[in-house]
């Protein structure tokens, strides 16, 4: 470890890798440790190691039932979420997000999303009720608490955007893919892809120290030896003094005998409870 480093990265996780793949193609020399979390490195591209599969579908949990997610302006027509004459009002917020472009004044209609709040384009001007706000702002844009709606439009509206895009994509099914092997083949890969670069790999390197002087990161001491570099990238649970917890996710597998009824029988879906539906301050 008696080397220097332009970065040194202290995890192997999904962003750590990524970022240690991303900075070797850039050129920067750098080292990452960790435990054994990736058991073989081989030089070659990410891409020849990755195979993707499309989600089956999309849905919402609304009312009791489980619903497909309308993402366009033709779905929004036949989907049950909506009333009729909710249903034209849904449509025409779906085109809007449909045409809208950041480099077209005129797809923009006059509202100046970066100032006005979400909710005044969803409520004011499409006057959509909030039953429908709340599938759109869930499912769709994934937020996963209703404080979006006091913020500036832009996020929301690119979100929405993403969505329908990425459905239209994959020929309908869901806008989600994942590794066919499971997520663990993502930091794999990018490991591989930054060993094809020269990134330098240090596997089951216990208690490593971020070291400090004057307030800045200069190195990483494992075992007594101390690996020197400008920037350190870690994980929050490697400087537990300097971060604050701001949130928390609880997970849970659950094994089922049969397919989620309403959702066509379908392999792998994506269910997406919001947080009024459950009486809750969080999705599910």
């Amino acid at each position: 470890m008696d080397e220097e480093y332009d970065v040194i990265v202290l995890g192997t996780g999904l962003k750590e890798c990524i970022l240690s793949g991303l900075l070797s193609v850039d050129g920067l020399k750098f080292m990452m440790a960790n435990g054994a979390l990736v058991r073989v490195l081989i030089h070659t591209n990410v891409t020849k190691y990755l195979n993707f599969k499309a989600v089956d579908g999309s849905y919402v949990y609304n009312k009791g039932k489980v619903h497909k997610v309308p993402a366009t302006d033709v779905e929004a027509l036949k989907s049950p979420l909506m009333g009729l004459f909710e249903k034209h009002r849904a449509r025409k917020f779906f085109i809007y997000v449909r045409d809208y472009d950041d480099n077209d004044p005129k797809s923009k209609e006059g509202l100046a999303l970066n100032k006005v709040p979400a909710k005044d384009v969803i409520s004011k001007k499409y006057g959509l009720d909030d039953n429908t706000v709340d599938f759109i702002g869930h499912a769709l844009a994934l937020y996963r608490d209703d404080s979006y709606l006091d913020q500036s439009a832009i996020d929301f509206i690119k979100r929405v955007k993403l969505y329908a895009e990425s459905l239209a994509r994959f020929a309908g099914g869901s806008p989600y893919i994942y590794p066919l092997y499971g997520l663990g083949e993502l930091p794999q890969a990018f490991a591989r892809l930054s060993a094809v670069y020269g990134g330098t790999y240090m596997l089951n390197k216990p208690e490593c120290k971020v070291e400090f002087e004057d307030g800045k990161a200069i190195g990483v001491t494992s075992e007594g030896e101390t690996a020197k570099c400008k920037k350190v990238v870690c994980d929050p649970s490697y400087l537990p003094d300097k971060v604050k917890a701001v949130g928390k996710v609880a997970r849970a597998i659950c094994i089922m005998s049969h397919p989620i009824p309403h959702t066509n029988d379908a392999h792998s879906t994506q269910v997406i409870l919001p947080q009024k539906q459950l009486g809750r301050k969080s999705d599910m």
